[in-house]
């Protein structure tokens, strides 16, 4: 054989999936599959090979699996994380001389030419690839190379030469004397299920004292446990639960003079009780809220924390570390303002500080603090207003020591900052969801999340409604307004939350005309919530959530689908599983107040049906049934009773006693 030249002849491009040319990890879950791409191609007429190559960032060794040749110099292999943690990834090709070879003595005996020359070449490649691998294949390969060069019948020779077995065996020791390995390394950060299957409880625990309007305990959390989980939500999320700062706190509605006993907002961090790695007192000691987390646990909850990066003017950071924040020129320190809005109970920490090292190691301490009390998910408050250098770091620092962390980032801002925070390693993201209100903003949007890179690295969390948040459909929309928005959040996205009590008791009082603060705000003052109220929607909201447990399609976002329906006021879309074993179709009237009714359409052949048999519509909100010939149906959805139908979509079974089953 000859020896390796001094140029390569291989030429590898494209590269899927990746984000950025590789400068940030794609996004995966532990068990699934990643299905890598990439065009490989050389001049001439010579066949290829080529594989994917993969480890865990931990393990030194490659592991490999052969890329597939699909046309065109497209190649496609797949590897299973089976892990959480970072994995590495990319692909080597060469030049394949036993299969290019191979190919032409084929040619060679179609045109009847004499091959007792290509034999010897051939023997000559086997030889090589014996001696590159002389432990495992080197004897076999030696023996087979000899048969080819002895004075055997021609037509002997031949048939060992085009034999399957040696071509098995040179497959299994290829001579990749001209191999060629990508120049990059791909990421992929492989989180937990939950990080891509979720589905939220937001409240405050210090309004649930129940029928009792005091300020509430850990205690009282626990009590109110069992009501969030017979709703069937798995994620606890709290707003911070620090000691609340008394300088410049803000009283109801956001009062900039506060009541003698006002509570202050949660985000005001910080007082002589301590800061970040304290509890206030009135909700309970450290070992009760450890007690809260575990019988959380027990009904299948996790608890998760908001993190706040900022202070008080009480907060001992404030008296202890005054370098950690901005001054103003008359000496005092820059309060929290977004113009023309001023929040004077806040601080911001000043993160390029010349003391930065010791702010974000500071930072970085809290998290682990509140990790070794049980809490693996945390929600971090306004990513967007601090360093994306910043999260990247700590992001990297913590899931290095505890992969199964989750960082859901609340960021509402602008695309391109929300989009970098996924890219950087927050879990999941906030969306623009709540403001997605009409057939067109609602498709066109989520489309973009589904069909472009963004789908590689983002992963929304949507939510009807938050604290800070009352849209004007909500206010206006009344009862049905909170039900088809509970719908859309919970059939769209695989990961989704609501605050409460406030939306499962619809609240939709704003504090003012073309408003999305809440009257009454619950972040200014205790609230008494009557859960036992008639009006609680919490039936509804246990069933959808059952469904979501039951039907895995429901369970992830990628095979979202939007569907024809000829109505502007009805939006359908499907979801299926990777084997179509189960499909589910979506339609919501997005008219709160209106029947409307419509033909919908199903691409019967990309759900994997059978044109030529019914089958099944189980609405599974109501139990109803329909069966459907074709790809058209027709839908009526009236607000006032059930503003949605959740079809599950059976295909008809025939058994020999000629009866009609569904599944």
């Amino acid at each position: 054989m000859k020896a390796k030249p001094a140029f390569n002849r291989i030429f590898i491009e494209s590269v899927k999936p990746q984000v950025d040319g590789g400068r940030y990890p794609i996004k995966r879950i532990a068990g699934e599959a990643i299905v890598v791409e990439a065009d490989i191609f050389a001049d001439g007429h010579d066949v290829l090979g080529a594989e994917l190559l993969y480890r865990k960032e931990t393990t030194p060794q490659w592991s490999a699996v052969s890329l597939m040749f699909i046309n065109n110099d497209h190649w496609q292999g797949v590897f299973v994380v089976s892990e959480t943690g970072r994995y590495c990834y990319t692909v080597r090709g060469w030049i394949d001389p036993f299969k290019t070879w191979r190919k032409d003595l084929q040619k060679r005996l179609a045109a009847d030419q004499d091959v007792s020359m290509s034999l010897l070449i051939g023997a000559e490649i086997i030889n090589a690839a014996g001696a590159a691998d002389p432990e495992t294949a080197g004897k076999r390969l030696a023996d087979w190379a000899k048969t080819l060069k002895s004075d055997q019948l021609l037509e002997h020779k031949i048939r060992l030469a085009l034999d399957d077995e040696l071509a098995a065996l040179m497959a299994k020791h290829p001579f990749r004397q001209s191999a060629v390995t990508w120049d990059k390394e791909l990421m992929a950060v492989v989180d937990r299920k939950k990080a891509c299957y979720s589905t939220w409880y937001e409240m405050f625990p210090r309004s649930c004292a129940n029928g009792m309007k005091r300020h509430a305990t850990f205690k009282d959390c626990e009590a109110r446990l069992s009501y969030i989980a017979k709703m069937g939500f798995d994620v606890l999320y709290l707003p911070p639960i620090h000691p609340i700062g008394h300088t410049h706190r803000k009283g109801k509605n956001n009062s900039p003079v506060a009541e003698p006993d006002a509570p202050g907002s949660p985000w005001a961090i910080g007082s002589h009780e301590g800061g970040h790695k304290a509890i206030h007192h009135r909700l309970g000691t450290l070992g009760e809220f450890g007690n809260m987390v575990l019988a959380a646990q027990k009904l299948g909850i996790e608890v998760a924390l908001d993190l706040a990066f900022q202070c008080s003017p009480d907060h001992p950071c404030v008296h202890e570390h005054p370098e950690w924040f901005r001054l103003r020129p008359d000496g005092t320190i820059q309060y929290a303002e977004n113009p023309p809005k001023k929040y004077e109970d806040i601080y911001p920490f000043d993160f390029e500080t010349e003391k930065w090292q010791e702010l974000w190691e500071e930072l970085k301490s809290i998290v682990y603090f509140w990790i070794d009390q049980g809490v693996r998910i945390f929600r971090m408050d306004n990513p967007h207003t601090k360093p994306l250098s910043f999260w990247e770091w700590l992001i990297s620092e913590v899931k290095r020591d505890y992969p199964d962390i989750i960082f859901l980032a609340e960021a509402f801002t602008r695309p391109k900052i929300m989009y970098n925070l996924a890219k950087l390693g927050f879990s999941q993201s906030y969306t623009y969801f709540a403001w997605r209100n009409t057939k067109w903003e609602i498709t066109k949007y989520f489309t973009e999340l589904k069909e472009t890179g963004v789908r590689e690295f983002f992963r929304p969390s949507l939510w009807p409604n938050t604290p800070d948040i009352l849209t004007e459909y909500l206010q206006i929309g009344g009862r049905a307004a909170f039900m088809s928005r509970l719908v859309l959040a919970a059939t769209l996205g695989a990961n989704y939350g609501i605050y409460g009590p406030a939306f499962e008791l619809c609240e939709n009082r704003p504090r003012e005309r073309r408003s999305e603060e809440y009257l009454d705000s619950e972040k200014y003052e205790i609230k008494l919530w009557d859960i036992k109220s008639p009006r609680n929607l919490k039936d509804f909201i246990s069933r959808v959530n059952q469904l979501r447990r039951e039907n895995p399609a429901l369970q992830s976002d990628w095979s979202l689908q939007f569907l024809p329906v000829d109505s502007d006021q009805l939006i359908a879309y499907s979801k299926h599983t990777e084997d179509f074993s189960n499909i589910i179709v979506v339609v919501v009237n997005l008219d709160p107040h209106h029947s409307h009714t419509g033909w919908l359409e199903l691409p019967l052949s990309e759900l994997s049906l059978d044109l030529q048999h019914s089958y099944q519509m189980h609405d599974l909100l109501s139990d109803a049934r329909y069966l459907w010939h074709g790809p058209r149906g027709y839908v009526e959805i009236n607000p006032q009773i059930v503003p949605a139908h959740i079809f599950r979509v059976r295909r008809r079974l025939r058994t020999e006693q000629d009866f009609d089953y569904f599944i």
